[in-house]
């Protein structure tokens, strides 16, 4: 049962609780652009280029210091991850 927890984050060469301390800061970042998205959506004076900045950083950030170890997941693992997008 402890595989369930630990082996995604193995992959990307982090422990459950570095990679709990990432995926929570991708979730608040990722929070604040769609609220922001939705109040341009409404006011679109407000926060013309603050989602797409926030997303191009996340996306920057997620790439840049990850090294993910081949074969580290399982093809269900993978498949959900793909399907998550």
């Amino acid at each position: 049962m402890l595989k369930y927890f630990t082996a995604h984050p193995a992959s990307v060469n982090e422990s459950y609780l570095q990679h709990m301390e990432m995926a929570g800061g991708f979730a608040f970042w990722l929070l604040l652009a769609g609220i922001c998205a939705a109040l341009h959506a409404v006011f679109p004076f407000l926060f013309e280029k603050t989602s797409s900045r926030i997303v191009t950083r996340l996306y920057d950030r997620m790439g840049a210091g990850r090294i993910r170890r081949p074969g580290a997941c399982t093809p269900a693992q993978q498949a959900l991850d793909s399907a998550a997008l």
